[in-house]
């Protein structure tokens, strides 16, 4: 086993120096990633800052907006009553996510910062420039059926793993971090990385900077949401591909719409054109075909996902009905 210190500051700005300042030092809270990461000898830092202590497992209820703390924990947000009624998209696709024993370690934060569940990224025999940067992408010309078919580069096509991040991109989620240079905020969609030539970089942090709270804004869409995963197992399985839908509707007609995917690419996909193409039509299933398409614009495969190209759609086009009917 390799050797690591443990610390457990109760000040998030002890923490925070405690990461910024050693290069082999990390954060640590339900560890759910990060421990199966150091038993392969994929991470392997030298001290772990454990932030347990540390004041941030709320969940406020705040007028036209919810703040989650970064250390909620995923069964407490899934289950808590204003998320279910504000912001019920979240909520599903927490529960979709892993099992009941891991939602009721993981965090928030954590849930975020997970990495790619690619198999030469956890193959420590395979070239992997996420893992290794320099030394190759192992997928490209390999088995790549659980792979990335937007947004990929030469340089890696893994696809980010969490359920509860494609919810966020859709909700127009913000995420507030504090580190070294003090506080700042910054758009879900913008926290993680598309990989182009650095796809060890999975999101915008700096070093030593702490997710402290994510914030969603309330809106219209409580009603007709759904989240779709398909997996080859019925439970404890990452998504081969999967969609958060959620509309407003009225009188049978779309007035708002947020759509985005999940398993497709090396961050949560939100299909920006396909919300507009939604917005005036009648929710029928000629109006999500029509999105769906729009949806699976510069789409590519590789050799062996090639059914992503038809699951996809189909999916799509299964949550959109799936959430009109709600």
């Amino acid at each position: 086993m390799n050797q690591f210190q443990y610390v457990r500051p109760t000040k998030a700005q002890a923490a925070i120096e405690a990461v910024a300042k050693d290069a082999n030092a990390t954060f640590i809270a339900g560890g759910t990633n990060l421990v199966d990461l150091m038993k392969r000898g994929i991470a392997t830092p030298q001290k772990l800052v454990d932030i347990n202590r540390l004041p941030l497992a709320r969940i406020d209820h705040d007028p036209g907006k919810l703040r989650i703390g970064a250390l909620a924990l995923n069964s407490a947000v899934a289950d808590d009553k204003q998320v279910r009624e504000r912001q019920p998209l979240l909520a599903l696709a927490l529960n979709a996510g892993a099992s009941a024993q891991l939602r009721n370690m993981a965090t928030v934060g954590g849930n975020m910062l997970q990495r790619t569940r690619c198999s030469y990224f956890y193959d420590l025999t395979m070239p992997c420039n996420k893992r290794e940067p320099g030394s190759g992408c192992g997928a490209l010309e390999g088995i790549n059926r659980m792979h990335a078919i937007f947004g990929f580069s030469d340089k890696c096509i893994a696809v980010h793993p969490s359920d509860m991040s494609v919810a966020l991109v859709a909700l127009d989620a913000t995420v507030l971090v504090t580190g070294p240079k003090g506080e700042r905020t910054i758009p879900f969609a913008d926290f993680h990385r598309l990989p182009g030539d650095t796809p060890e970089k999975d999101t915008n942090l700096e070093r030593g900077e702490l997710i402290t709270a994510v914030d969603i804004p309330d809106g219209p869409f409580t009603k007709h949401v759904h989240y779709q995963k398909v997996r080859e197992r019925a439970s404890y399985a990452f998504a081969l591909l999967s969609v958060a839908a959620a509309l407003d509707i009225e009188n049978n007609t779309i007035k708002a719409a947020r759509l985005a995917m999940g398993g497709v690419a090396h961050k949560p996909w939100r299909l920006t054109a396909a919300e507009q193409s939604l917005v005036g039509k009648p929710a029928t299933e000629a109006t999500f075909r029509q999105a769906a398409e729009v949806a699976m614009q510069g789409a590519k495969a590789f050799k062996h996902n090639a059914y992503k190209l038809k699951l996809a759609p189909n999916t799509i086009i299964q949550a959109l009905k799936t959430a009109a009917a709600a």
